[in-house]
């Protein structure tokens, strides 16, 4: 058994003991990268093991990635079924059998303009598929609401506002609750675009560690455990988020995709690039998890808050004067 992941050792040599038992092939290694992700190799095959607290998620993960195979979408993985004894359930977690993609060389990085626009481009391609079988989801998964997630995100974060000041500068956390109300007044205002647009199944979660590019060089995309229904804007929000510390926060940068070019000229669309979604995510996760007194992780938020604090402040500049 070789360890990615640090600690929970006496866990993962349960788990193994309990693989072997319920596996007809014989496993010849074990690789956990997080409690609930797991690579195991048998003497016929490699599969990724992947957990879930309720049955009900994993056959919905089963389901949407069989539907999106057929529909057309093969840059992503299947769940598959190797002959085992009974379903798999360890210590109250469901675990599915996904194919194993064999990764490339280099890691799937937002570093690269290449990397950025291709993507892009299959996020389209995800969405032009899902928006064909979206109708047969609509009472299995959420409706995308980002006014309200935003809201509910910047409550928790102005909630730790009083622990935050101990790490960051007062004048930073005020702006970066104006940018937090402006955004979301504006998108209040223009909201009918989010309501009008067409929908499909969005992934909900496009950082670049759900981009993995195998060892032919095709990209696929994984991780469908935040899908829900909703315009594909959402989706391009998040991925402006992700991007745009790769793009000096160059609004011209960002302009320059084609998805981006028609957005831009959408008010709500403006407003919704202002909220720093990215920092109140980050900052609400480390105090939950008490992760600051990580230096690395304390390191990468910091520099997100105030390393980027003044090119995004340029970059919500020009958004204010693109609308005014």
């Amino acid at each position: 058994m070789t360890f990615n992941q640090k600690g929970d050792d006496d866990y993962f040599i349960r788990l193994l003991s309990y693989l072997r038992s319920q596996f007809k092939e014989n496993i010849v290694e074990m690789v956990p990268y997080r409690k609930s992700v797991i690579l195991i190799k048998t003497d016929k095959n490699t599969y990724m093991l992947k957990g879930f607290h309720k049955n009900k998620r994993l056959q919905l993960q089963e389901a949407f990635t069989a539907t999106l195979r057929k529909e057309g979408f093969f840059k992503s993985y299947l769940f598959v079924h190797p002959q085992i004894k009974d379903p798999l359930f360890f210590e109250g977690t469901y675990f599915g059998c996904m194919e194993y993609i064999p990764p490339n060389k280099i890691p799937f990085s937002f570093e690269s303009q290449k990397n950025r626009l291709e993507g892009l481009e299959l996020l389209e391609q995800y969405h032009f598929v899902t928006s064909s079988f979206e109708s047969r989801y609509r009472t299995i998964i959420p409706r995308g609401s980002i006014i309200k997630k935003w809201k509910e995100r910047g409550k928790t974060f102005s909630a730790n506002i009083s622990f935050l000041k101990y790490f960051v500068n007062e004048k930073f956390i005020t702006e970066l609750m104006d940018w937090a109300n402006w955004s979301l007044n504006g998108m209040e205002k223009d909201r009918s675009f989010f309501i009008n647009e067409p929908i499909c199944v969005l992934h909900g979660d496009v950082a670049h560690h759900n981009f993995l590019r195998n060892s032919n060089g095709i990209l696929h995309l994984i991780d469908f455990d935040l899908i829900s229904i909703g315009p594909p804007s959402l989706d391009y929000l998040q991925y402006a988020n992700r991007i745009l510390p790769n793009l000096d926060w160059s609004f011209e940068k960002l302009g320059q995709f084609s998805v981006y070019e028609k957005l831009m000229g959408e008010k709500a669309f403006l407003y919704a690039l202002a909220f720093p979604a990215d920092i109140f995510r980050e900052w609400n996760r480390l105090i939950r998890e008490g992760s600051y007194r990580d230096q690395n992780k304390y390191n990468q938020v910091m520099d997100l808050t105030v390393g980027q604090f003044y090119p995004r402040k340029k970059f919500i500049d020009t958004l204010k004067k693109k609308i005014n």
